[in-house]
């Protein structure tokens, strides 16, 4: 079996929830409005590709009658479900409170490694870190917990202040070093605590 991309995972969770809660399936329209789609056509491409990977059925000629036919618990085990705590500056730093903003459902193959429960996401505001193709309106995956290699990028508490920069040790001495030389490195007057080390990227389509 193929595996759905995340908005094909994504029409097929909508209309299993649906169905649970007893709602007739969606239509084209619906599903198009839902997903906020230009058209019914580009819902009628996902449901066919649906079909086509073995995931979803309908009786011909019989409208609200899609059925998935794969548990989606067996889909849901290769997504993660990250919670995204606000956003972090790429760029000069900010002293700002994290609050949680819903999260964001990636698909464990395509980031490239399994999150555990110490993973978080935030989207990044700012161009400090775009030697690294990191921009502004990119989401990072980024665990808490591991200590960070000489290198590695991270979410950092630097005099109280949060940023994202790339982690450097030189001479026994820590430092953070921005990717972008209209920034300066920043280094600790008195704390420098690591927040999480960077796993990977998220970036919308068009940008």
């Amino acid at each position: 079996m193929n595996e759905p991309t995340k908005r094909q995972r994504q029409v097929l969770d909508f209309i299993l929830s649906a169905q649970r809660a007893g709602s007739p399936t969606p239509t084209l329209r619906e599903i198009a409005a839902h997903f906020g789609f230009k058209s019914s056509r580009a819902a009628a491409d996902h449901l066919d590709a649906l079909k086509h990977k073995g995931l979803l059925e309908s009786d011909a000629g019989k409208a609200r009658s899609l059925r998935v036919t794969t548990p989606m618990e067996k889909l849901r085990s290769r997504v993660a479900d990250i919670p995204l705590f606000g956003s972090i500056p790429a760029g000069l730093p900010e002293s700002r409170q994290q609050d949680a903003d819903g999260c964001v459902s990636v698909d464990i193959a395509t980031i490239g490694y399994k999150p555990t429960r110490n993973a978080f996401a935030l989207r990044v505001t700012g161009d400090s870190m775009i030697g690294r193709h990191i921009v502004d309106g990119d989401v990072v995956i980024l665990e808490h917990g591991p200590d960070p290699r000489n290198g590695q990028i991270v979410a950092a508490l630097i005099d109280g202040e949060s940023t994202l920069k790339t982690f450097i040790i030189k001479n026994g001495k820590t430092y953070l070093r921005a990717e972008n030389p209209k920034y300066p490195t920043l280094v600790p007057a008195q704390e420098l605590m690591i927040q999480g080390v960077f796993k990977a990227l998220i970036r919308k389509a068009g940008e």
